[in-house]
Parts: C-alpha cells; sequence; structure tokens
C-alpha cells in the first residue's frame, strides 16, 4: 500500500474573511478599522460563517487586511484622527479567483 503526501494544491482561494473584506472594501469608501470590521463581522454572521470568536475573527480580520495592503490592493492612509482603508482597483482581481468556473452538465 502506497501513501501520497503533498497531493492537494498549496494554491488555495481567498477564504470567507478575506472575501467579505473585498466585498466591504470594493465600495471604494474609506474606513477605519472599527466600522471596516463591524461590516465585515455582520456579514459573517449572516452567512453563519463567523465561527472562532469575535475577537479572534477581527485578529483574523486585521492580518488579512494588512496582508491586502502589502499587496498592493488596498490603499493605506495614515492620519491624526486614525488610520483608513480603502479598496483599489486591483481588488477586482481577488473576486475573481472567488468565481467559480461554470462546467457544462452532463447531459
Amino acid at each position: 500500500m502506497t501513501t501520497q503526501f503533498g497531493g492537494n494544491s498549496s494554491r488555495r482561494g481567498p477564504d470567507v474573511v478575506t472575501e467579505e473584506l473585498v466585498a466591504v472594501l470594493s465600495t471604494k469608501l474609506w474606513y477605519e478599522f472599527k466600522p471596516l470590521f463591524e461590516l465585515v463581522y455582520t456579514n459573517l454572521r449572516a452567512r453563519k460563517s463567523a465561527s472562532g470568536g469575535e475577537e479572534m475573527l477581527r485578529l483574523r480580520a486585521y492580518e488579512k487586511l494588512q496582508s491586502l495592503v502589502s499587496r498592493g490592493m488596498v490603499q493605506k492612509s495614515i492620519t491624526k484622527a486614525g488610520k483608513k482603508y480603502r479598496g483599489l482597483a486591483s481588488l477586482a482581481s481577488v473576486l475573481e479567483v472567488v468565481a467559480p468556473t461554470p462546467t457544462p452538465a452532463a447531459a
């Protein structure tokens, strides 16, 4: 009996937290993190996808947001009032990865 390791693809699509961040930030409005997270958390609860506790989800959302900033898909503005975030045009490429390719139905 032979066992295979590493047969799965290492490139995974965005998770639900990233999907919700992209959906909210694609409006092109500026958001501080707290209102942004509240929108994302509300959307995740509506999808019944908010698991692991609110604080853990907040940390994951912040990590995902910083990843999008470092990849150049979200613009970060630092002012005296705080940090604000806005989605850029390149953010649409994340949504394209999420959309599944339709397959023809068997006749």
